[in-house]
């Protein structure tokens, strides 16, 4: 580990205080989306280059599986205490399902790209670059 690699462990924020307030991994200031889930070329604070960023499906991924189980549990536990018409359980699950799949995907992408940044991740390769 160089004197560089250190300086910037030591300065650099939690990778998941700055994942999950959605900010740049490198200086935890810069907003790291544009739109929605849309990714910014670059931080507009310390100007990284957010190109290595690729999240690829794991954060839907984590939803889809926690969301599931919240969702189908309690459409579950609903069913077999109260048998409520097919109406109530629309009104019910539908803003849930948006509520439990939309609100943490944003986070856990940005949590997943900070932590991708914290510790160097990338593709595999077989040999060491040149520059490493």
């Amino acid at each position: 580990m160089t004197a560089d690699d250190k300086h910037a462990a030591e300065t650099s924020p939690s990778p998941y205080v700055s994942g999950l307030l959605c900010r740049c991994p490198r200086c935890g200031k810069g907003k790291l989306f544009t739109g929605f889930l849309t990714l910014r070329p670059s931080c507009e604070v310390c100007g990284q280059d957010f190109t290595f960023a690729d999240a690829g499906d794991g954060p839907a991924i984590f939803v889809i599986m926690i969301a599931g189980a919240i969702v189908v549990g309690a459409a579950l536990v609903t069913e077999a205490k109260y048998q409520p018409p097919f109406w109530v359980h629309a009104a019910l699950w539908v803003p849930l399902i948006l509520a439990v799949t939309l609100w943490p995907l944003r986070g856990l992408k940005s949590l997943l790209i900070a932590l991708q940044y914290h510790h160097k991740a990338s593709e595999g390769r077989l040999r060491p670059r040149a520059d490493e």
